[in-house]
């Protein structure tokens, strides 16, 4: 398994076109929503949204004492709420001192993403809560005759349970798998694929070979720790 190689800071219009296409072509939204409203609810602050991009979980709804932490200082560039460049294997905060650690979509960047998760616990106050979230290997299993299996990454829902249950004990898991993503054209299907890393030519390829409209089906997983009192 390895790291997915981030190029947020070379081409973050990369990933804000993939936010985009999520947004343009999903009959579900993203779990960003659901996870700032349970944080809300239980009124956990602050907030470290680790791997915040450019502030996705913030759009979401801001949840309480939010700050934002990241390695990419092209994405932190342009998020008006406070953030912090840093590593999420080294946190830059006291043990204790937070309520609430999300790492969204971002743990498969790391070689190895249990570190994170051990640093999630550590800055976390008793009773505190963890979220992480990641995609199957088996995601769009409608793309891969024409773009080929997905390589194991070092946090694939396969495994992303154990992961954080590892680090705390009994983990709440949401699975996801349907069809949430309706691509209606050939732009469309171009558009998303560029949004998730492929080449110009590679996804002009892909698009003039599948039928449109095409459904993809997304297949993943949120987990949810919480440090012990």
């Amino acid at each position: 398994m390895t790291a997915v190689e981030p190029d947020y800071d070379e081409d973050p219009e990369r990933f804000r076109s993939a936010r985009r296409a999520v947004h343009r072509y999903g009959t579900a939204g993203d779990v960003h929503p659901a996870v700032a409203a349970r944080l809300a609810v239980e009124g956990l602050a602050p907030v470290l949204d680790v791997g915040c991009g450019d502030g996705a979980l913030l759009d979401a709804g801001p949840p309480p004492g939010w700050l934002g932490v990241d390695r990419s200082s092209a994405l932190l560039a342009s998020v008006t709420a406070p953030v912090v460049q840093a590593d999420a294997a080294a946190l830059p905060f006291a043990e204790g001192s937070v309520g609430a650690v999300c790492a969204l979509w971002m743990l498969y960047h790391l070689d190895h993403p249990a570190a994170a998760v051990g640093e999630a616990h550590r800055v976390l106050r008793p009773g505190g809560l963890f979220a992480a979230c990641t995609s199957s290997r088996n995601n769009d299993p409608e793309l891969a005759p024409f773009v080929g299996a997905v390589a194991p990454s070092t946090f694939d829902a396969e495994e992303a349970a154990a992961v954080v249950a590892a680090v705390f004990g009994a983990v709440e898991v949401e699975r996801w798998d349907g069809v949430f993503v309706r691509l209606p054209d050939r732009p469309a299907v171009e558009d998303y694929l560029l949004g998730r890393g492929a080449s110009v030519e590679g996804a002009a390829d892909v698009a003039a070979a599948v039928t449109v409209p095409l459904e993809l089906t997304k297949r993943g997983v949120l987990v949810w720790g919480r440090r012990a009192g």
